[in-house]
């Protein structure tokens, strides 16, 4: 039988949940090689008829305007959020194979609707504040303006460019390297303008990972990744790393945490330390945030697409996915308090990780196959109807387009691994 999850990417999660203070940040349950399961065989066509039955579900759930919209959030509703993520999922079937009429179709649909939001000239056509996600609106919406079914795009793909470019946190707005939200991307509806002293910041105007590796994702794959974007993107990038060459100890495993000072939206939580990690650029941090698979992910992603340098901090992420993969859970270590939520992104952490170990070319020790695991994990989890759904809804992940979409994106990329790309 089919379990039910729900996918989620990072959208913002208030969660309400206390935290202790736990001394080891390992997850020495899925470091042990002896508590892995072997690499289970699975037949490519298998994984063909997954794929295909999850763009079945979703050409099914079109509307009749070529949006995707969501019944359970209304932040859903308006098919700004949830069509780019769907249409990014149907390219990334499309490369892996399935070229279907009726999904070249679809796909087209989706990017006409997309394409309203722009005048003839390129323009966007929408206020500062309109967008729910604006960050991840523009990201998903230049992806798929990138792609080779886009059609005719590149005006509209250049505005998105731009409005993209004038979300990230620097000194345009008044931002200095100093700052920790300095060079990332994050949730405010708003320009991120740094507020003056004593006034008042709108809503969710911190950097935070997942939006800056979807802001990085996006420029760099509609070749408008300049190196001072990209430079400034790894301040941010590498303040969530926890590595540093100076420094040992227990905030020094090479994985990547999701946002500062904020122990409750770091899913795996936090410890109080008396000593921690230092980088070349912070003080000493009195938390300590432990390193998670999805945030690991994204970290590594955004390192090598904003071009670091660094081959020992490359190799240090590396090897916290390689030592911590796991295809039917979401890895890192949790504190007993936040074990609950420990699969709430179990999703978005499929499709990011997928990503990674294909860009980073990480290959798991014994022979083991990254992509043939993961594959075998979103097949057992498929619903009759090809959909994906979390039992969680912590973030709201119970919506299952969100879910199909990401574990549609995953299996794609690891089809593509497994039997080579198109």
């Amino acid at each position: 039988m089919a379990c039910r999850t729900v996918c989620a990417w990072a959208f913002v999660a208030w969660l309400v949940a206390s935290f202790g203070a736990i001394g080891c940040a390992r997850d020495h349950g899925t470091a042990d090689p002896a508590l892995r399961p072997a690499t289970p065989r699975i037949a490519r066509d298998q994984m063909r008829y997954a794929l295909q039955m999850g763009t079945r579900y979703l050409i099914q759930r079109q509307q009749a305007d070529g949006s995707w919209r969501s019944d359970r959030y209304a932040p859903f509703r308006d098919g700004t959020a949830l069509t780019p993520l769907v249409l990014t999922a149907m390219q990334a079937a499309w490369d892996s194979g399935d070229t279907e009429p009726e999904l070249a179709q679809t796909i087209r649909a989706g990017c006409a609707f997309m394409l309203q939001f722009s005048d003839p000239r390129g323009s966007l056509r929408i206020a500062e504040d309109q967008l729910e996600y604006p960050v991840y609106t523009a990201a998903l919406t230049v992806q798929v303006f990138s792609h080779a079914r886009a059609g005719q795009a590149a005006a509209a793909r250049q505005a998105w460019v731009q409005y993209l470019k004038e979300r990230q946190l620097v000194e345009t707005h008044g931002w200095q390297r100093g700052d920790k939200e300095y060079g990332g991307w994050g949730y405010c509806r708003l320009i991120p303008r740094k507020p003056a002293p004593g006034e008042l910041a709108p809503a969710l105007l911190e950097s935070n990972l997942s939006a800056t590796v979807h802001a990085v994702q996006a420029l760099a794959e509609a070749g408008s990744l300049d190196a001072a974007t990209a430079q400034a993107a790894l301040v941010f990038i590498r303040r969530r790393h926890n590595w540093s060459p100076i420094v040992q100890g227990p905030g020094n495993d090479g994985g990547f945490h999701f946002i500062y000072d904020d122990p409750v939206r770091n899913k795996a939580g936090s410890t109080w330390v008396a000593e921690g990690p230092y980088l070349p650029d912070e003080s000493l941090r009195p938390l300590w945030y432990f390193s998670y698979g999805s945030a690991t992910a994204d970290g590594l992603r955004a390192l090598l697409l904003c071009g670091e340098r660094d081959s020992q901090r490359i190799e240090a992420a590396r090897a916290w996915l390689r030592e911590h993969f796991r295809a039917d859970r979401h890895p890192g270590y949790y504190p007993p308090i936040r074990e609950y939520q420990r699969d709430a992104v179990y999703y978005y952490y499929t499709a990011s990780v997928a990503r990674a170990m294909q860009l980073a070319h990480i290959q798991l020790a014994d022979g083991r196959s990254w992509a043939s695991e993961l594959a075998a994990a979103l097949v057992t989890r498929q619903q009759a109807d090809g959909s994906w759904q979390n039992a969680h809804d912590l973030v709201r992940e119970d919506e299952p387009l969100v879910a199909t979409a990401l574990a549609l994106t995953a299996l794609a990329h690891c089809h593509r691994t497994l039997f080579s790309p198109r």
